[in-house]
Parts: C-alpha cells; sequence; structure tokens
C-alpha cells in the first residue's frame, strides 16, 4: 500500500514538473494543439497517405486524446469564468470550453424563462480566468464560488431585493406625464421587496459579486494555508480492509492514467518547450486574468499574493506573453489598457481579414 501510494505521488509529481516546463496556464498559447502523426505508422493495418480520411480520423482521436491528458495535467488549477452578455449570470468552469450540463446546472430557477433549455455559445463571453499553482487551492476556490453563488440567489440578503429610490429613479420615464403616473403607482413601494421579474433580474446579474467572491475566496485561501491546509494529507480516519482495497485500486488506476496522459503530452512539450528540458520556477501565487480590467475594482481589496493581468482573446496569441512582465496593481494596469487601446485604433485603420474570436480556446 505504501508503494503504491509513493508511485502515485512521484508520477504526480513528475507530470506537475512537466506541466510547469510548458502548460503554464497563463503562458500557454490559446489555440488548439494538434498530436503529430508519423506517416510511417501503419493505421488501420497499413501506411497511410496525410491526406487520406484514414490519417485524418486518426489524428483527430489523437488529438482528442492529448486534450484529455492536458486537462488531466491541468485538472483543478484553472477556473474559467464566463458571463452572459443579456443577463450578466456568470458560471464557473474548470475547462476552457463551455459544458451545457455543467453551465445549467449552476443556473438557479427565478421564473420563467430564467434558465434556457440549452446552452447558447453566442450569449456567453469570457469574463476573467484564474490560475493557481496548486490543484488543491483551484478545487476548493470552485467549490467555495459555486457556493457563494447559489447561498447569493436562494438567500439573498434583505437589502439586495428591496426597492430603493435608486432603483425606481434608474426606471422613472424621462416624459413628465409618464414620471408623475409612475411616481403614483411605485413611491408606495419602497422599502418593500420587489416583484417577481424584478428580483429575478437583480439575482441573476452576478458580475459585480462574482469580483467580490473570487477576492474572498483568495483571503480565505491565504488564511487556510497559513493554518496548514496544504500540508494534510487529505485521508479519512479508519478504513475498512474492503476500503482499503478499494483504495488501492483507485490508486493504481490513476497511476496508469497518469502515465498514460505524460505519454501523450510529452510530445507536446518537445515541440513547445523553450527551455529544453530545464524546470520552470512558478511563483506561490493567484493569477487573474481579465478580460476588462476595470472589473478589479468590483472588490473592496485584494490578496497580496494576487496578481492581475490582460485576457487576450486572440486564438494565435498567448494568454500572457512570455517576454511581458505581469503588471502588479490596478494602476499599471489601465496604463497597458490605454496603450493597447491606441495600439488596437491604429491597426483598425489598416485593411485586416476578420478574426473570430474564440473564448479561451
Amino acid at each position: 500500500m505504501a508503494s503504491t501510494t509513493q508511485a502515485a505521488k512521484q508520477v504526480s509529481k513528475a507530470l506537475d514538473s512537466a506541466a510547469h516546463k510548458i502548460i503554464e496556464s497563463t503562458r500557454v498559447a490559446t489555440g488548439t494543439q494538434k498530436a503529430r502523426i508519423d506517416p510511417q505508422i501503419p493505421i488501420q493495418g497499413k501506411k497511410r497517405e496525410p491526406g487520406s480520411n484514414a490519417f485524418k480520423e486518426h489524428e483527430h482521436r489523437e488529438t482528442m486524446r492529448l486534450r484529455k491528458a492536458l486537462d488531466s495535467v491541468s485538472h483543478g488549477k484553472n477556473i474559467f469564468v464566463y458571463t452572459n452578455v443579456r443577463t450578466k449570470q456568470v458560471v464557473y468552469s474548470l475547462t476552457r470550453y463551455l459544458q451545457e450540463n455543467n453551465v445549467l446546472r449552476q443556473l438557479i430557477y427565478h421564473g420563467k424563462k430564467t434558465v434556457p433549455a440549452e446552452l447558447r455559445r453566442d450569449m456567453w463571453a469570457p469574463y476573467y480566468s484564474v490560475h493557481f499553482s496548486n490543484s488543491r487551492l483551484g478545487l476548493r476556490a470552485y467549490q467555495l464560488l459555486r457556493e457563494f453563488s447559489m447561498q447569493r440567489q436562494l438567500s439573498p440578503p434583505p437589502e439586495m431585493i428591496t426597492v430603493t429610490e435608486e432603483l425606481l429613479a434608474a426606471k422613472r420615464p424621462k416624459n413628465p406625464v409618464e414620471a408623475e403616473e409612475f411616481d403614483k403607482m411605485n413611491l408606495k413601494r419602497i422599502g418593500k421587496t420587489m416583484e417577481k421579474k424584478e428580483r429575478a433580474r437583480v439575482l441573476m446579474d452576478q458580475r459585480a459579486t462574482s469580483v467580490a467572491d473570487i477576492a474572498a475566496v483568495v483571503s480565505i485561501q491565504d488564511q487556510a494555508i497559513a493554518d496548514g491546509f496544504l500540508e494534510r494529507d487529505g485521508k479519512r480516519g479508519y478504513l475498512t480492509r474492503k476500503a482499503r482495497q478499494r483504495r488501492r485500486a483507485a490508486l493504481k488506476e490513476a497511476q496508469e492514467k497518469a502515465e498514460e496522459n505524460q505519454a501523450y503530452v510529452a510530445d507536446l512539450e518537445a515541440r513547445m518547450s523553450e527551455s529544453q528540458g530545464e524546470d520552470v520556477e512558478i511563483p506561490e501565487v493567484v493569477r487573474i486574468l481579465w478580460r476588462d480590467v476595470h472589473d478589479a475594482q468590483f472588490a473592496e481589496n485584494w490578496s497580496k499574493n494576487v496578481r492581475h493581468g490582460q485576457l487576450q482573446l486572440s486564438p494565435d496569441a498567448q494568454i500572457m506573453p512570455m517576454g511581458v512582465p505581469e503588471p502588479a496593481n490596478i494602476e499599471e494596469l489601465e496604463e497597458l489598457e490605454e496603450m493597447r487601446q491606441k495600439e488596437a485604433a491604429k491597426a483598425a485603420k489598416e485593411p485586416e481579414k476578420k478574426k473570430k474570436l474564440s473564448f479561451f480556446s
């Protein structure tokens, strides 16, 4: 049992080291990586031409295996946050691409037409992404973010769903006659609970509260790390003999799966690594990449271990270029954003082919 556990830890450590070499979350290219297929290797019993359907099908399957291997290596270290462009709802994902079942589970029913029947990808846009150096921290943060979001929607604070003068002022018509009628109908509602549709609209808008939640989660984890959260082995108390057998079998299966994933990642590492096998030291910080850096101001304060950056959506660019130093505060981010806007304005004057923006990948 001890040897199995030790072997699993060694494989996990080796995979983490490989991931730190080239698959660093905030630096890996956003384009989809394809698996390289040697034309000399027999496919379905004989050699195939690179343009044949059999070769393309085999390449597609190997690419899907590589994608799953990359997701397995970095599972729990990255949280990708999306927002609905119409309702301003926020969902969290452990993968760069949206999964329909995962998204629909996070949407709370607030009334008619508040939960869609299926996922429309044109209605969801990247909001920000969070990157951890340890998968346990990332998975715990993912759990807390979803719990905070669900608790706020199912049991909102009274002041959040109470009619206020500011709410009525935003809805008051500009026409004096209509404004007078509006006041007669709604001024008596001040201090009372909102109507169902108004309440649904307010509770679904999670853009500001999501930023406050991630700031609070990082602060909670700072205290947990100080209390020795990462040093704990995560094992439970006494287990029966059959339970120990099941755990040994699960560890053995996880070790075999990790070795298989490592084989798929090795080829990609050889093609992308610029360090020629040398380990890259990654500081113990939390990286948050924003689509709009001004959204970071929704939080009152940030932990000193947080580093902010700009999220780039170009499919052939990098999320955070290797040679560019990371901005450390909001002021530097704003200056960087102004420079990029000026460059974008200059580039817009020149005729270019229109590129389709992907999500995080």
